[in-house]
């Protein structure tokens, strides 16, 4: 009997270990630095021109990077023509605010409008939700909730939050193409009867998203989401090198790389059961607007996993065959990942950066958000990252050897979320 089940043991480790290197040699034919170095060289390169949102060089970006989707297999994202996920943001700007509260003419300084119509107007029978201020409010985050919200909202802002109502403006540089509309109004007036009448200029900005996807063979609803921004700093001042070109080899052409191999190596393993959704975000530097598009065109209930690719170019703290994982504690997201990966030269670990709120500053933040075990992956050292945001952000400064084992590594990981065996924990 013990030499039967000892027997049975050693076949289950032997299959395991088979399958292992049908992986391994597998996803070395694939995953290759001589790809890497392709890709990267040609999202970095000075034709691209910084690829800054609004850009002839971010356009050029996008094209590329639906060629490659395309050439892997890789179908649009549904509900796309194409790979171009567009949208818009608009920048507005005030012309005139008038108002009143009892018949008392209020201040137009005191007023501020978010909506993404010419013409606005508000009173006691618009049928707006009406919030008072009080001295516990966070005024910045609920603000930004209401913002975000379909509901409209007149909030009534006491004069004790006189400095906070003046940096409202700040959110008002530009905005997704708002569904709703809220009007902060400076008082400490209890209205019985109010009205306020906004005119403003609006500019729309496209963008586009670059998304595709790998349906799956028996759960086609789940979703595993591979992401990396595209965008980067365009160009500025030249530097004592007379470069005024700001590449972004590393942020975050080297997430965008990872993304785009990752899609062609599990087209060519064809065995995924869940849908594998890709794509490359824009304006992740002005403010998260792709991401947060995004969001909306997903249902975030259907989405088992995100694995967001942010700067993986330079050796991490750990040094070579590491990375890490950002709000670690926020999922099992992580501790999957690395037992996946029991057995290999590489290792994941927990984000080192905690005082940097890594976790809510990447593209993976609006979907964990709403729920999703959505984590960012990086090698980055935010604390002596030297080339980050600087000219000098060049494929000459990273290590592509590195880069392609976490490329590995990632896909290794993910193989038992992206088969249907294991499902992460979802963020509260």
């Amino acid at each position: 009997m013990k030499q039967t089940l000892l027997k049975a043991s050693l076949v289950i480790l032997l299959l395991a270990y088979t399958n292992y290197n049908v992986y391994a040699q597998s996803i070395d034919k694939i995953i290759r630095p001589s790809e890497t170095s392709r890709i990267l060289q040609k999202l970095s390169s000075d034709e691209m021109q910084g690829r800054k949102v609004y850009s002839t060089g971010i356009d050029k970006a996008a094209t590329f990077i639906a060629a490659e989707f395309k050439k892997a297999g890789i179908q649009p994202f549904p509900g796309l023509e194409n790979y171009y996920q567009s949208f818009a943001v608009i920048k507005t700007k005030a012309i005139t605010a008038t108002g009143t509260i009892n018949d008392l003419n209020i201040d137009s300084a005191n007023m501020i409008c978010f909506s993404s119509r010419k013409e606005l107007s508000v009173d006691q029978l618009s049928g707006y939700q009406i919030i008072k201020t009080d001295s516990g409010m966070n005024l910045f985050k609920e603000a930004r909730e209401m913002l975000g919200s379909k509901l409209n909202y007149l909030v009534l802002v006491d004069s004790s939050f006189k400095t906070q109502f003046q940096r409202l403006n700040r959110l008002k540089r530009e905005q997704l193409k708002k569904i709703n509309n809220v009007v902060f109004v400076l008082t400490d007036l209890k209205p019985v009867s109010f009205r306020f009448d906004f005119k403003q200029e609006i500019e729309e900005l496209p963008l586009k998203n670059v998304a595709g996807i790998l349906v799956g063979k028996s759960k086609p609803e789940e979703y595993v989401v591979f992401s990396a921004h595209y965008d980067h700093l365009g160009t500025g001042k030249a530097n004592s090198s007379g470069d005024s070109i700001y590449n972004g080899a590393n942020d975050d052409a080297s997430g965008v790389t990872a993304m785009i191999m990752l899609a062609n190596y599990f087209s060519k393993m064809n065995n995924n059961e869940r849908s594998i959704v890709f794509v490359a975000f824009t304006a992740e530097e002005t403010g998260g607007f792709g991401s947060s598009y995004f969001s909306t065109q997903i249902n975030p209930d259907k989405v088992t996993a995100m694995f967001n690719i942010e700067m993986i170019g330079t050796e991490s703290k750990w040094g070579m065959n590491s990375a890490y994982i950002t709000g670690f504690d926020k999922s099992d997201f992580g501790k999957i990942l690395q037992q996946n990966l029991v057995g290999t030269d590489f290792h994941f670990e927990p984000d080192p950066y905690p005082k940097q709120n890594l976790f809510y500053r990447s593209d993976n933040a609006t979907l964990a958000a709403l729920g999703v075990p959505a984590h960012t992956i990086s090698t980055s050292k935010m604390d002596e990252e030297k080339f980050y945001h600087t000219q000098e952000d060049e494929i000459e400064t990273l290590n592509l050897g590195n880069m392609t084992a976490i490329i590995k590594a990632i896909a290794l990981s993910s193989k038992g979320i992206i088969k249907g065996t294991e499902t992460p924990s979802r963020v509260e």
